[in-house]
């Protein structure tokens, strides 16, 4: 058992940090990359063959050729974690990339690696602080936003390092045409008069698969759940302001600029929530 990384990689699990890539590999200066985030932790793995599906779904999206199936990632991840102390908890990072093209790819040299690190989930019960960022989502005719694909994070990136530089811990990005979109990296839900809103899917977010979860958890909670067109001028009068993503989970927002909200009940709720669900299914 160990604390570092394991990559699987042309066929083999590698202890440590695995050179995946070359200098002349296409996909390293031109981005040619998805990719996608599942968790360990507690034991369990909340939602896996979601993420192992999307992120062969995202590879077919950007015209690569996979040749290895969900579920058989799904048995790797299985596998590389059991390569860690049960105690554990990891970030397990499946990806494919193009390996050779100049300009336009060649699909059949499609290559595929599995990353599995220790990383700890955050903690959740303060919440975390937001701004309005000034970067904003593509739109589809701009990016190919229906994949998981590594050339649409820089912008989500920039806008956090500038969110950190300026005291707080993340940011809301807009969508092309100025509504709210997401944060960086994190799908988002307001809390208005007793509903909950999320920004509906049009092509300028990626609609999570933790986003999902959320949803149907409120279903069972008995919280309405409207996706609907959202302004920044809403974030400024929301109730509560939540988080779902790959990384936290649910994570509650207790500032958006200088307006100070707390964590709310229905945040607080959908922690637990969500823990339940994640023990219960697996």
């Amino acid at each position: 058992m160990s604390s570092t990384a394991w990559s699987y990689f042309n066929g083999d699990w590698r202890k440590g940090p695995a050179q995946l890539m070359s200098a002349t590999t296409h996909s390293a200066w031109l981005a040619h990359t998805v990719f996608d985030g599942a968790r360990r932790y507690e034991g369990v793995f909340p939602d896996l063959a979601l993420h192992c599906e999307r992120v062969v779904r995202s590879a077919l999206i950007m015209g690569m050729t996979p040749e290895i199936t969900p579920e058989e990632i799904e048995g790797l991840a299985r596998d590389g974690a059991n390569r860690f102390d049960g105690n554990e908890t990891l970030y397990i990072r499946p990806m494919f990339w193009i390996e050779e093209g100049f300009g336009p790819i060649d699909p059949g040299t499609t290559r595929f690696a599995l990353v599995i690190q220790p990383m700890p989930m955050p903690d959740v019960e303060p919440g975390f602080s937001a701004q309005i960022s000034d970067f904003r989502k593509p739109s589809p005719e701009t990016a190919p936003t229906g994949a998981k694909a590594s050339c649409l994070y820089p912008q989500a990136t920039l806008a956090w390092t500038a969110a950190r530089k300026a005291g707080f811990n993340n940011a809301v990005m807009l969508d092309a045409i100025g509504n709210v979109a997401e944060f960086t990296m994190q799908n988002i839900f307001i809390v208005k008069d007793g509903a909950v809103h999320t920004p509906v899917a049009n092509g300028m977010l990626l609609p999570g698969i933790t986003r999902r979860r959320v949803m149907l958890l409120l279903k069972d909670m008995g919280i309405e759940t409207i996706e609907r067109t959202i302004g920044p001028a809403e974030l400024m009068q929301a109730e509560e302001i939540i988080s779902s993503g790959n990384h936290a989970r649910v994570y509650p927002c207790n500032r958006i600029g200088q307006r100070d909200i707390g964590v709310g009940r229905i945040g607080r709720r959908l922690v637990t929530a969500y823990r339940d669900f994640a023990h219960s299914k697996n």
